[in-house]
């Protein structure tokens, strides 16, 4: 079984290479100390299994989730919150609190066989983990993977947010990134001062909106300052009225 480490606190990483030195079914691949160097391995490495941190460097421990094209097990290894990271437990195979015990680490060893000896499929999980945390944290950039790079959008530089079915287009004065997550997502974890759902198919910057004119009866067009027009239903229409006072 091939791991890999993405932790940046070396006491940390010490401890899981040695708490894994009995198990030598388990073969340490690689140990990252942030984020974007961690992403990268999973996706040209596939491990079996990832021990990762949240609060990482560079990019956070959900930001490499979101970028994963494999799916290997996830084991996180973290001081934060408890009561947040439950919202993970249904998805990862188990999560270890600093600073843990052998025993504690021994216990998430055995569900991590028990998940392999299942073969249950990981894909639906991982891309759940993202979406589940429970954070008072408001996103201020999204990080997307195109053919090339790794992405990262400052929120103050999008312009608009578009639905195209399981992917959202990103929208900025310069360019435009698919990302595989739900219009929800974004919904819950954008600042609602700035973003507002206006559509079903869009969310807006209102920084950016420059008019709002009439189309139909219950119905409106958002002018941003690019020139673009989008659509604005009528539940849309009332919440930007309460945001920009008009």
């Amino acid at each position: 079984m091939k791991a890999i480490i993405i932790e940046d606190e070396e006491p940390a990483r010490e401890l899981l290479r040695k708490f894994l030195e009995p198990y030598k079914e388990i073969e340490i691949i690689g140990e990252f100390i942030d984020g974007f160097e961690g992403a990268k391995a999973i996706n040209l490495s596939k491990p079996d299994l990832v021990f990762l941190d949240i609060q990482l460097p560079r990019l956070t421990g959900i930001e490499v989730l979101e970028l994963l094209e494999h799916a290997p097990m996830i084991v996180f290894t973290t001081a934060y919150d408890e009561f947040a990271i439950k919202a993970f437990e249904k998805n990862a195979v188990d999560y270890l609190m600093k600073p843990f015990s052998k025993e504690r680490f021994a216990q998430a060893i055995d569900k991590v066989k028990t998940r392999l000896n299942t073969r249950k499929p990981q894909e639906q999980d991982i891309q759940q983990l993202a979406e589940n945390i429970t954070t008072d944290t408001l996103l201020n950039r999204i990080v997307v993977k195109t053919p090339k790079a790794m992405v990262v959008i400052p929120v103050d530089n999008i312009l608009y947010l578009e639905a195209q079915d399981d992917y959202v287009m990103i929208h900025t004065p310069d360019s435009r990134h698919m990302k595989k997550q739900t219009m929800k997502y974004f919904e819950e974890r954008l600042s609602t001062e700035q973003f507002v759902r206006i559509h079903r198919s869009f969310i807006a910057n209102v920084s950016h909106i420059k008019k709002l004119e009439p189309y139909s009866k219950d119905s409106y067009i958002a002018v941003l300052d690019n020139g673009v027009k989008l659509s604005v239903s009528n539940t849309g229409y009332k919440a930007l009225k309460d945001i920009l006072s008009f």
